[in-house]
C-alpha cells in the first residue's frame, strides 16, 4: 500500500516539474512474474520504469549501502527495495530475487552503464535471476533527463519496452545459455536506443 502510494504521489509531482512522458510498447509486458531489466544510467530511470509498468509493481534489486540507517531501511523495504552487495555478490544474492519470482511478483534489477563500461558480467546477474525463477526478461530503456535540474528543463521522457526474452531453448548448456542471454540483453537495449533515437527524428 505504502508503495502504490508514493508512486502515485510522485508520480504526481514529476508531471507537474518534468516533461511530456510516453510509455513505447507497453503491450509488451508480460504477466508476472518476470524479470525487468534496464541500464541504469539515473536514479530518475528508477522511478519512470516505476510508473510506466503500472499497476504492476516493481521489487528491486538495490546496493546495500542504501539500507545502513534505520529510518532508510524502512523506507527501502517499503518501497519493495532489497539489499545486495553489487561489489561482491555471493551465490545468497540470488535467493530472494528468485523466491519473489516464484511468489508470481516482479524483480527490477538495473545494471551500471552501458556494454563499454558495465561488462557483460553485469547483464548476467539478471540473466541468472530469471533462468532460476524459469521467467522471461523484459528489457527497457529510459531516455530523458539525467539530473534533477535537466528534469526541471521539461525534456521529453521515454520509456521503451522491449520483446520480452525467454528461455526456451533446448540442448543448450546452462553456462553457454547464460553468455546467449546475457548477449541477447545487450542487444535488446542497444535496439531499443536505436528505436528510440528514430523516433526522435521523425
Amino acid at each position: 500500500m505504502f508503495y502504490t502510494f508514493a508512486r502515485n504521489t510522485v508520480h504526481v509531482i514529476l508531471t507537474i516539474l518534468g516533461g511530456r512522458f510516453q510509455v513505447q510498447n507497453k503491450e509488451k509486458i508480460p504477466e508476472a512474474p518476470f524479470v525487468v531489466v534496464s541500464t541504469h544510467t539515473t536514479w530518475i530511470e528508477i522511478l519512470y520504469l516505476g510508473f510506466a509498468i503500472k499497476p504492476l509493481q516493481i521489487n528491486y534489486m538495490a546496493k546495500q549501502e542504501l539500507f545502513k540507517t534505520k529510518f532508510l531501511n524502512w523506507l527501502m523495504r517499503h518501497l519493495n527495495a532489497f539489499p545486495v552487495n553489487r561489489e561482491n555478490p555471493g551465490p545468497s544474492a540470488i535467493k530472494l530475487p528468485i523466491r519473489l519470482l516464484k511468489d508470481g511478483k516482479v524483480v527490477g534489477i538495473f545494471p551500471s552503464g552501458t556494454r563499454k563500461s558495465a561488462g557483460i558480467h553485469l547483464k548476467r546477474g539478471a540473466v541468472t535471476v530469471a533462468l532460476k525463477g524459469k521467467v522471461p526478461i523484459l528489457p527497457a530503456v529510459y531516455d530523458g533527463p539525467k539530473t534533477f535540474g535537466e528534469l526541471l528543463k521539461r525534456k521529453k521522457i521515454t520509456i521503451r519496452f522491449g520483446d520480452p526474452i525467454h528461455f526456451n531453448d533446448k540442448d543448450v548448456e546452462q553456462k553457454d545459455l547464460l553468455e546467449m542471454k546475457s548477449e541477447a540483453v545487450l542487444n535488446a537495449f542497444e535496439l531499443l536506443q536505436s528505436e528510440i533515437n528514430a523516433t526522435k527524428s521523425k
